[in-house]
């Protein structure tokens, strides 16, 4: 079912009767909204009638890592090229102009720039391998503890602080910026670091919120080469370049969102209360609950749990789980040898089949990596002296079966510790992102958990991205937190129930 419906029949108190005023009160310009994800991305317009927002998806283009001498690298100026071309079809669909842009994207990676902003290269793609020796490295030098204790995040290889160390010694003075805060860099803004991005470079400290110089100089980093930190919803300037040649960009702001993807997911789910989980599924799952405050307990670091920047000052403790890559690597894998199954049909074919005998623990570092999934999946069940699933017509099937319930399963393992260490107890859980479509999924998820789960958008990212653009433009923003929670969640309670329209763009364009 879809809670955000229910919110808009019920109302969300007089934040919420505000924000339905706003929408009346005047004609309002265009907002854009640009979501990078690690497979596809998304250009999003929202505009104005009869005092009511409409959103569409204006252009998607398909996004992916690949292979080079060097590494494994993302293609900076396709990336580039495809949102430039998805911001002049929302100027000819929006001659009311475009009153602001946000950009959002998959946190840890960065961009070398150079005097004039460019970039020096392609950046590298968190999945390269290059940060194993890199962790292994730092961690000779500032213990795992001790980086939980300064940042009160989760400790994975791929995260900024291993990358940062696993670049040569010439380049370490060179300036860096998230993807996402690259992308609004190279459309005219400055450079810098927005707060819930910041919190997955592993070098931000959790409890003053500003660069851990501890953590530069132990990990032989230059503090220097990194950007300045601003909050979700801050002004970083105006569009400028050939784009800001065109008419309905001469006024347009750059206003940085919450940059991680997922802060804008949850920024975008229209709830109340303290009772509710979440889940933003996707190539990655990340699953917890709301804090007003870091927890940073020895239990909470056993578990590894990251305590993520939330918009309004608020606390995003989660896990990251290794979610539906499992299933679109096992997908690839299977077109190659001649068997092009779609996610439908799979899920179809689960329906019909009985619970597994067992299951897989889906964030084993080899589970992480491109190529060959179904091998590597019964590789796990073979070291774990399980049966492994023989080739066969049906093994598709099983195997999209046993992820399934492996990683329901694992939403509750992490849902149960998060409720063990914060003492929060749940009742409801938000599922958002494109997984949130997969029907049997989330009942399996209900069953494991045995808790209320509730739909949000599928483009939830969209929603929260656009709802923090909106409370910034009302001027809901305060020095040091940025735009508030409650102003956030008044207009993802109107946008949340609303439909996004089909992409404009008849087929994607290949990066």
């Amino acid at each position: 079912m879809n809670d955000a419906s229910r919110n808009q029949a019920a109302g969300t108190g007089d934040g919420h009767a505000a924000a339905e005023s706003n929408l009346r009160a005047r004609k309002r310009p265009a907002l854009a909204a640009v979501d990078l994800g690690a497979e596809s991305c998304r250009v999003s317009l929202l505009r104005w009638g009869n005092g009511r927002p409409d959103i569409h998806l204006v252009h998607r283009f398909a996004n992916s890592a690949t292979n080079d001498p060097k590494g494994l690298h993302w293609n900076i100026d396709a990336i580039c090229r495809g949102v430039e071309e998805g911001l002049r079809a929302c100027a000819r669909l929006a001659p009311e102009g475009i009153a602001a842009i946000g950009v959002d994207g998959w946190a840890v990676d960065y961009v070398r720039v150079g005097p004039e902003g460019g970039p020096l290269g392609n950046p590298f793609c968190y999945r390269d391998e290059r940060t194993v020796e890199a962790q292994r490295r730092v961690h000779s030098r500032i213990s795992p503890e001790k980086l939980y204790e300064l940042t009160g995040v989760q400790i994975l290889a791929l995260n900024t602080l291993y990358q940062l160390a696993a670049d040569r010694d010439s380049e370490q003075r060179l300036p860096w910026v998230n993807v996402p805060e690259f992308l609004m860099h190279w459309l005219g803004g400055r450079r810098v670091s927005e707060y819930t991005n910041a919190t997955h470079t592993q070098l931000l400290g959790v409890k003053d919120r500003a660069w851990c110089l501890e953590i530069f100089a132990a990990a032989g980093l230059e503090e220097s080469a990194a950007p300045p930190l601003v909050s979700p919803g801050t002004g970083i300037g105006r569009i400028q370049g050939t784009l800001a040649c065109l008419p309905q960009f001469r006024e347009t702001k750059l206003i940085a969102p919450a940059c991680h993807d997922t802060a804008s997911a949850i920024a975008g789910i229209p709830a109340r209360g303290e009772d509710w989980g979440f889940i933003s599924s996707g190539t990655w799952s990340l699953v917890g609950c709301v804090l007003d405050s870091p927890c940073v307990s020895e239990a909470a670091r056993t578990a590894n749990f990251s305590n993520e920047g939330g918009v309004g000052g608020k606390i995003y403790f989660l896990k990251n789980v290794n979610g539906m890559w499992l299933l679109r690597q096992c997908l690839e894998q299977w077109r190659l040898q001649g068997q092009p199954w779609t996610v439908e049909q799979l899920i179809a074919a689960c329906a019909e089949l009985a619970a597994p005998e067992y299951l897989f623990d889906g964030d084993q570092p080899d589970l992480l990596l491109p190529g060959d999934m179904p091998a590597r999946i019964n590789g796990q069940l073979k070291s774990a002296g399980r049966a492994s699933i023989t080739e066969g017509p049906g093994m598709p099937a099983q195997m999209a079966n046993l992820i399934f319930h492996s990683l329901a399963a694992r939403y509750a393992s992490v849902l149960l510790d998060a409720t063990n260490i914060t003492g929060k107890a749940l009742k409801r859980l938000y599922i958002v992102g494109g997984g949130s479509r997969n029907a049997l999924l989330n009942r399996l998820t209900a069953d494991s958990t045995g808790l209320e789960v509730l739909t949000g958008s599928t483009e939830s990212t969209t929603v929260g991205n656009f709802a923090i653009q909106m409370a910034a433009l009302d001027g809901n923003y305060a020095d040091g937190i940025g735009v508030s929670a409650s102003a956030v969640a008044n207009w993802a309670s109107i946008l949340a129930s609303l439909p996004i329209g089909p992409s404009l763009v008849p087929q994607p364009t290949r990066v």
